[in-house]
C-alpha cells in the first residue's frame, strides 16, 4: 500500500519539505513602504537580464536616473558596480521582491553605483554549493558585458571598480566568492573586484555561539542553514557553512580583497560574524567590523528608508572610496 508523502521538514510553515522530495514554499513577500518604493523607482532606471540560460536565472540592473554634472548636462563619470546578493537563508528571496527591489534602488542612488542583483537557485531543491556557483556565473556575465555586451549595461560602467555586497545568506556567498576569486586575480578581466561587504553573514557551526542560543528573531531561523541548505548528510561545520570548520580551507594561505563585516547588535549571528572578522584580522587580512547597537537581522532590507540605514550607507560609501584604487 502506497502512503502519501509526509512532511519531513517544516520551517515556520513557510517552507515544507516532503518525503518524496517535493517542496512547498510560501509566496510570502515582505513589503516596503509604498511611498518609499515610489521614491526609489523615480530615481533609478532598471532592466532585467537573463544571465544563466541553463537554469533560467535572471538579474536586475539598476542605474541612478538623474546624474548630471555642475552644468546640468548628463555626467560622463563612470560609476562603480555593486553586485548585491540577496538574503533568505538560501531558501527564499528574489531581486523582484518589493523590499529587495527598494533596497537595491536606494543603494544605486545613495552610493552612486550601478547595482547588479542576481537571483540564484534556492534550497532545499538546490542545496549548496548551487547558490555560490550561480553567483560566480553572475560575475562571469558581468565579465562578458565588459567585452562588448549590451550598450545600456556598459554605458558609464567602471568594470575596474566592482564591489560584492552580500546580505545574510548572500554574505555567506560573498565570502566564498572572495575566496574563489582571490585578490589580484585577472580571471574575470575586465572585472576587478575591489572589496566585499558582508551584512549579517549566514555562517554556522556545530558548536553554537552565545548569541545563537539567545532570544529568537522574527526574521531569522537557524533551521534554514542547519537542515535545508547544506549538502545532505553534512553538518553545520561543512566548509560552505563554517569558514573555520575542521575541513575548511586554510584562509591564511588565501589572498583576500578588503572585507567589511556589518552586523546588528541583537542578531543571532552576531558572535559568529565577530569571530569571523577577528580571525581574519589575526591572519593579517584587510577586514573591518562594524556593529549596529540593538539592530536585528535584516535591518537593511526590511527598513531601507530609515536613518540608521543612512548611517550604514555612509560607512559602505567610505569603504568603497578607500578601496577604489
Amino acid at each position: 500500500m502506497a502512503f502519501p508523502p509526509h512532511i519531513v521538514e517544516d520551517c515556520m510553515g513557510l517552507l515544507k519539505l516532503f518525503s518524496d522530495g517535493t517542496v512547498f514554499r510560501s509566496n510570502i513577500q515582505f513589503q516596503e513602504q509604498p511611498s518609499s518604493t515610489q521614491q526609489h523607482n523615480n530615481l533609478v532606471l532598471f532592466k532585467d537580464y537573463i544571465f544563466h540560460k541553463k537554469f533560467n536565472l535572471h538579474l536586475r540592473l539598476y542605474k541612478p536616473k538623474h546624474d548630471n554634472d555642475d552644468n546640468g548636462a548628463e555626467s560622463k563619470e563612470k560609476l562603480p558596480v555593486l553586485m548585491f546578493l540577496h538574503g533568505g537563508g538560501f531558501c527564499f528571496g528574489s531581486h523582484a521582491w518589493p523590499h529587495i527591489h527598494a533596497c537595491c534602488a536606494r543603494l544605486a542612488v545613495d552610493l552612486r553605483a550601478v547595482v547588479v542583483a542576481p537571483d540564484y537557485r534556492l534550497a532545499p531543491e538546490h542545496r549548496l554549493p548551487a547558490a555560490v556557483d550561480d553567483c560566480v556565473e553572475a560575475v562571469r556575465w558581468l565579465k562578458r558585458q565588459g567585452h562588448g555586451g549590451d550598450s545600456w549595461v556598459t554605458r558609464r560602467v567602471d568594470f575596474e571598480r566592482v564591489f560584492v555586497f552580500g546580505d545574510s545568506s548572500g554574505g555567506n556567498i560573498a565570502h566564498h566568492l572572495a575566496v574563489q576569486l582571490g585578490s589580484g586575480s585577472r580571471e574575470m578581466d575586465p572585472v576587478r573586484v575591489r572589496g566585499y561587504v558582508l551584512m549579517g553573514p549566514f555562517f554556522g557551526g556545530v558548536v553554537r555561539t552565545k548569541s545563537e542560543v539567545g532570544p529568537p528573531e522574527q526574521m531569522l531561523t537557524l533551521d534554514l542553514l542547519d537542515r535545508l541548505s547544506i549538502p545532505i548528510g553534512e553538518n553545520r561545520d561543512h566548509p560552505l557553512a563554517n569558514p573555520f570548520g575542521p575541513n575548511s580551507q586554510n584562509l591564511a594561505e588565501v589572498k583576500l580583497d578588503p572585507i567589511l563585516v556589518i552586523v546588528g547588535g541583537n542578531e543571532l549571528l552576531k558572535d559568529r560574524a565577530k569571530d569571523y572578522a577577528t580571525r581574519l584580522k589575526e591572519l593579517g587580512k584587510n577586514i573591518e567590523y562594524v556593529e549596529f547597537k540593538d539592530k536585528e537581522h535584516g535591518f537593511l532590507t526590511h527598513d531601507s528608508s530609515s536613518q540608521v540605514v543612512q548611517d550604514l550607507l555612509q560607512i559602505i560609501k567610505q569603504f568603497m572610496l578607500q578601496n577604489s584604487s
